[in-house]
């Protein structure tokens, strides 16, 4: 890497911030100035932020060792995109007043095809400049960019002033952003810690020393100032920043700490505090000390202070009446606003309890302090948001795992609830709505269990979910009976908000959450649950389809099978059925045992006993409505041309015709079909029966042999005029007939299967003696323990014994 100079260019994505700053980092710790990281790669995140969020372009960031100086430019793709300026045209963002106070020096450049904003910081270990003497405003101007036809440098853009220049301005006057290209947002991310590297106490003495400053008075300034506050408007104070979030971050709580043992050293007050904004307008206390330590504020809010505070300008309260002087219990305040993004974020203050203690002067340092103050809190706000939003995403990330690792309804609601209570609310109640039906309470969910019945009866009583489209509030409790109302106790005057379950257009239930009444919801925790909403009610759906396939395809796979085994005289009869995957889908194999009349065609046995039976086993090629459709066609057709009196081969070779006049819909068919044919002595059956392609039955003696009962023939489906042959069985008393599917033989344990090495035969040997049930049975098990994953083929098999 050049020890001089080093740039990388970056994606327009909101990653690439990220990857500016770890750059920005690696190249300063290169060149051995660790010791102004910090505020290098605050200063590069907000203006890699401006060009993805404004320019909307890719950005180049390029270091430069200059002498005693750092330089580090971003540059965007989009030079002609108007400028805003915060506090005069623009909605948010003060990312270059950051800079201004961050930087020894900055500007901007332009040349045809892109912008840069640059910014200077001096090397560690340089001699320091004079910071008593005012500094020039603009800057050499520097080489063409590369590649430039006629580059110009800071046109209309004079350079900022420096940091130095900037605190020895009157402590009310906005930062001068006519130089500057668009604000920042100020989302700088975690790297940057709120405190200097050196510590508290280092920050504490900055703090001091900055803000101690003395300035000769300049009417033509302040007259300029209040033009520009008065061009800035009153915005500052109506849209406050969350305070709550400010002390959630620890970086925050030790800035405002230090913040006011500076002040109240500084100008030798009796207390100081810091007060923060809450968005309803409300302010908190965020640190305190001496006479202003844990002081109640009551009802003191944004709306009721003095108008330099809407003017973003420090004051001086001359009259004990000023509602912070009530608050604190003093007689005399100074105080200054607490800014971040064009937003008040709180006040500094410093109380005694004399009246007329502070000048306007101590009100200019004040302003000073608070400015400072401003800049490391809010670099804290930004780490916390930082970490806030990792953990709402780790959250969010979490919930769509939980809730796509099921597709049951039921299931998918209690997660729901059970993922909202109790980090976003107390207690969490899910309705759902079918089609021409009311809504109904599915699932209710409390952090305290002893109140769930209490709040589910209160929510029977209060009448359906709300119809709505969009979030908010709900004030449904107010519908329900007293004695209802009553015997929930606090929890009928809680606070609750309503989110509807929309997916694929739509309304499909109503979320409900509640907190007690004097916990208010934070607008995270509702942004948090509006968003899980969304991904519940496609988690919902999923789960009320993948519920109503499954009971779709179960009942068209019941209807496929028959509906009673018969009682066959000699003959005990067990089958088992077992489709594979989670029955979201019908399978193809099948059978069938049932009674076909006297007698078939074929010339009569001696000793024959009245009554014939039919069986059959198939397994048609794939799964799905395909499949079942011919599994419908084979099987009622078997019946019916059984009871034709058509003979085994007959059957066969009618059922092979069908499937091919099916065309493209066919499927391939094995079949084993069979007829039973009971003796007068009751000494076993006789069977005869063919297979068209389907795995061969097979016979157990009771001494344990086992043999093959039938030849194979050509499969269903494939060949037409095929002439099936029939092989005749004389099944003995104790001896076993097993007829099973390729589920059964084709089951796999790595790269092994069932069948393999006459593995059915062994297995078949080791049931002698058994009955029929007892056989299906320990098939049935060893086919589930063959492998350690789910079979993925349907099994079925048919258990003979003659009796």
């Amino acid at each position: 890497m050049d020890r001089q100079t080093a740039s990388a260019t970056f994606p327009s994505a909101a990653a690439a911030v990220a990857d500016a700053r770890r750059f920005v980092r690696k190249v300063l710790a290169d060149w051995g100035m660790d010791e102004i990281s910090d505020d290098a790669i605050l200063a590069t995140s907000e203006l890699a932020t401006n060009a993805i969020a404004y320019a909307g372009t890719s950005f180049e960031v390029t270091c430069r060792l200059e002498g005693d100086d750092v330089e580090i430019e971003v540059r965007d793709r989009h030079p002609t995109r108007g400028i805003e300026m915060p506090g005069v045209t623009a909605s948010s963002g003060r990312g270059l007043p950051s800079i201004a106070t961050l930087a020894d020096s900055w500007g901007v450049s332009y040349d045809r095809r892109t912008k840069g904003v640059w910014f200077r910081l001096p090397r560690p270990g340089a001699e320091a400049r004079d910071e008593d003497a005012p500094e020039s405003a603009g800057e050499p101007a520097r080489e063409d960019a590369p590649g430039s036809e006629t580059a110009e440098t800071d046109r209309g853009a004079p350079r900022a002033e420096p940091a130095d220049a900037a605190l020895a301005r009157p402590a009310d006057a906005p930062v001068d952003l006519t130089a500057a290209g668009e604000s920042g947002t100020g989302e700088s991310g975690g790297d940057r810690a709120a405190a200097s590297p050196n510590g508290a106490a280092a920050l504490r003495d900055r703090l001091r020393e900055r803000a101690a400053r003395p300035r000769e008075a300049d009417p033509a300034a302040d007259a300029a100032v209040a033009a520009d506050a008065r061009v800035a408007g009153e915005g500052v104070g109506e849209v406050p920043a969350d305070g709550a979030r400010l002390l959630r971050s620890p970086a925050a709580v030790e800035s405002m700490q230090d913040g006011v043992a500076a002040v109240r050293e500084m100008l030798g007050a009796e207390g100081a505090a810091i007060l923060l904004t809450e968005r309803d307008g409300r302010l908190i206390m965020g640190a305190s000390s001496g006479t202003a330590a844990e002081l109640p504020l009551g009802e003191l809010s944004v709306a009721g202070l003095a108008p330099a505070v809407r003017a973003g300008s420090p004051w001086v309260a001359v009259d004990a009446a000023d509602p912070i002087a009530v608050a604190l219990r003093a007689s005399s305040v100074t105080a200054a606003p607490l800014e971040s993004q064009g937003r008040l974020t709180g006040l500094l203050v410093a109380v005694s309890t004399a009246p007329g203690r502070f000048t306007q002067s101590d009100g200019a340092r004040t302003g000073r302090l608070a400015e400072e103050l401003s800049l490391s809190l809010e670099k804290a706000r930004v780490g916390e948001l930082e970490r806030s939003w990792r953990g709402w995403l780790s959250f969010v990330a979490e919930a769509s795992d939980l809730l796509a690792g099921t597709l049951d309804q039921e299931r998918t609601m209690a997660l729901v609830a059970q993922l909202v209570v109790p980090r976003l609310a107390t207690w969490c109640a899910v309705y759902t709505v079918a089609e021409a039906e009311p809504a109904r309470l599915a699932y209710v969910w409390h952090a305290d269990e002893d109140r769930a019945d209490g709040l589910r009866a209160l929510l029977d009583e209060a009448g359906p979910a709300p119809a709505m489209d969009v979030p908010g509030p709900w004030h449904g409790f107010a519908d329900a009976p007293e004695d209802v109302r009553a015997a929930a106790g606090d929890t009928a005057a809680d606070q609750v908000y309503a989110f509807p379950l929309i997916a694929r257009g739509r309304r499909i239930g109503t979320i409900l959450i509640g907190r007690p009444a004097g916990d208010r919801f934070a607008r995270s925790a509702i942004e948090l649950a509006e968003e899980l909403s969304r991904r519940a009610a496609l988690a919902v759906d999923n789960a009320r389809l993948f519920s109503a396939q499954t009971a779709m395809s179960s009942a068209l796979q019941r209807s496929l099978l028959p509906p009673a085994i018969p009682e066959i005289p000699g003959l005990e009869v067990a089958v088992v059925y077992e489709p594979a995957g989670e029955g979201s889908e019908v399978g193809g194999d099948f059978y069938d045992v049932f009674e076909s009349g006297p007698g078939d065609g074929a010339p009569a046995l001696d000793d024959a006993a009245p009554g014939r039976w039919r069986f059959a086993i198939g397994d048609v090629c794939g799964t799905g409505p395909e499949a079942a459709a011919v599994t419908g066609l084979a099987r009622h057709a078997l019946r019916i041309l059984a009871a034709e009196d058509m003979s085994v081969p007959d059957v066969l070779g009618r059922l092979n015709r069908l499937i091919l006049g099916e065309g493209e819909r066919g499927r391939l068919l094995t079949l084993l079909h069979g007829e039973i044919i009971a003796r007068r002595a009751r000494d076993g059956v006789t069977i005869r029966l063919s297979s068209a392609g389907h795995p061969p039955p097979l016979i157990l003696d009771p001494d344990g042999g086992v043999r093959e009962a039938a030849s194979s023939q050509p499969l269903l489906g494939v060949f037409d005029d095929v002439d099936f042959q029939t092989d005749t069985v004389e099944l003995r008393r104790g001896e076993v007939l097993l007829c099973v599917t390729d589920g059964v033989t084709e089951r796999r344990s790595g790269g092994r299967l069932l069948g393999d090495g006459n593995g059915l035969e062994r297995l078949l040997a080791g049931c002698t003696g058994l009955s029929a049930g007892a056989v299906a049975a320990r098939i049935q098990r060893a086919v589930r323990d063959f492998g350690p994953e789910p079979s993925n083929d349907d099994v079925a098999l048919i258990v003979l014994r003659a009796s």
